[in-house]
């Protein structure tokens, strides 16, 4: 019978890879940005008792925030190579991402909603081409990842990426309170969609260290983060001229009908 020593001294051993423990870093590095971006608007407020949001709001939070986590939980697993708890978290990844696209799409409906009431629906029409826009473009590099699984170094870069697209909203706020701008509200008109490109460059820098890793580390920036990355500065620059089209302006209504 063995001892409890001797069922220590051969338990294997768990090691974190260098490039592995990369990514958990980025993970932190994306909630990092995700907590300070919304204390001042969201988090501070929810502590002191002093927030006054639709629940709908609320749930959104839940729910992008749970993302986040998740994803430090996922790479934490993937860094220590615990890899069938990580497919495991994998089921729940694809739930959790489907939950964020439905609940992503019902909150930028009820803002457009609560700007029809105030009187500046068509701004706010205008300028949910941002979190609609994003929710997709999420969606699908989401999609993209899972395609890829097998292809680890496609599918890690392409989840890094969608995460970072998500971020653009948590700089913004930081980005309008540093201009002395009133944040969003169901109160206020919506700023033009010009403002959230300096923003979204800004999150975007996220993905600097993670070129420059590629380059320490395989001599190359790998093919996923050039697409990938293009494709996230199209999105953003291209939702200017598209949030000004009657287009948009009847899918944007065709989503507040249909909810």
């Amino acid at each position: 019978m063995r001892t409890s020593a001797q069922a220590t001294a051969t338990r294997p051993v768990v090691v974190a890879t260098p490039t592995n423990e990369f990514y958990s870093r980025m993970a932190y590095a994306c909630l990092a940005v995700a907590i300070i971006g919304f204390a001042p608007t969201y988090w501070i407020p929810l502590v002191t008792g002093r927030i006054d949001v639709a629940p709908i709001l609320h749930l959104h939070a839940f729910v992008f925030y749970g993302w986040l986590t998740l994803l430090v939980v996922q790479s934490r697993l993937v860094a220590t190579r615990q890899i069938t708890r990580h497919r495991a978290f994998g089921v729940l990844g694809v739930s959790w991402a489907t939950a964020m696209c439905c609940v992503g799409i019902a909150a930028a409906v009820n803002s457009i909603k609560q700007s029809d009431v105030a009187g500046f629906g068509d701004a706010a029409r205008a300028f949910s081409v941002v979190p609609i826009t994003g929710i997709f473009f999420f969606a699908a590099l989401f999609a993209i990842a899972l395609i890829k699984v097998k292809r680890t170094d496609v599918h890690k870069r392409l989840i890094l990426i969608a995460t970072i697209s998500l971020l653009n909203a948590a700089v913004g706020r930081l980005f309008i309170l540093a201009i002395g701008a009133t944040p969003p509200s169901a109160t206020v008109a919506p700023p033009p969609v010009l403002v959230t490109i300096p923003a979204g460059l800004i999150a975007d820098l996220l993905l600097v260290p993670a070129l420059l890793h590629d380059r320490k580390h395989l001599g190359h920036v790998h093919p996923a983060y050039w697409i990938g990355g293009a494709a996230l500065l199209a999105s953003q620059f291209l939702r200017v001229p598209i949030s000004h089209t009657a287009a948009w302006h009847r899918i944007a209504q065709g989503f507040v009908d249909l909810l």
